[in-house]
């Protein structure tokens, strides 16, 4: 029986890391306002090491529709608006010399709808990710020697009860993240 409730355990950790990595991916996700988190994942050529932005740069909002982000060294300006072109992420770096001044345009109505269907693609990697764990979980408890059959189905019945708690934890953070960038 410890057993069981060991790898019931080890299965909710999983389910909570694969929740918490969807709710990250989703903050990276713009919806119209400008958020430091929007440029969280780029990296910068840093003297040839390729190094996360927020090692060499600070990312403020001082507005609802402005990013600055301002480098330790003033050498790095270039490096940083050539990450933020790369990065794929519809933004227009430009700098005064001292910092990188990114304006973030309103989201048109087609730019939206490709935010949904990111956001769902996003989302339904965690849901498989979470269907990975009910399964490998359940080929665990079949595996436990000296315990009964109806132990391991109870077991496996609870594995199914986290999964469909986790994956409506995820659809409730689809809906709120599409709610975000459909308001205008």
């Amino acid at each position: 029986m410890e057993e069981l409730e060991l790898y019931l355990e080890d299965a909710r950790d999983s389910m909570t890391k694969a929740l918490n990595h969807v709710g990250h991916e989703l903050t990276k996700i713009r919806a119209g306002k400008a958020n430091p988190t929007m440029l969280d994942g780029l990296l910068v050529s840093y003297y040839g090491a390729m190094t996360p932005l927020q090692q060499v740069a600070s990312v403020t909002t001082p507005d609802a529709r402005t990013l600055f982000v301002k480098p330790w060294e003033k050498g790095m300006i270039p490096e940083i608006e050539k990450a933020i072109i790369n990065g794929n992420l519809g933004l227009n770096p430009q700098n005064d010399g001292q910092q990188v001044i990114i304006n973030i345009p309103m989201l048109t109505e087609e730019r939206r709808k490709q935010l949904v269907k990111q956001v769902g693609q996003e989302c339904e990697h965690g849901k498989v990710s979470i269907r990975n764990i009910r399964k490998d979980t359940n080929e665990q408890l079949k595996k436990i020697k000296g315990v009964s059959e109806d132990d391991v189905k109870n077991a496996e019945e609870k594995v199914q009860k986290m999964t469909d708690d986790y994956i409506t934890k995820i659809d409730s953070l689809m809906k709120k993240k599409e709610g975000e960038i459909m308001t205008v």
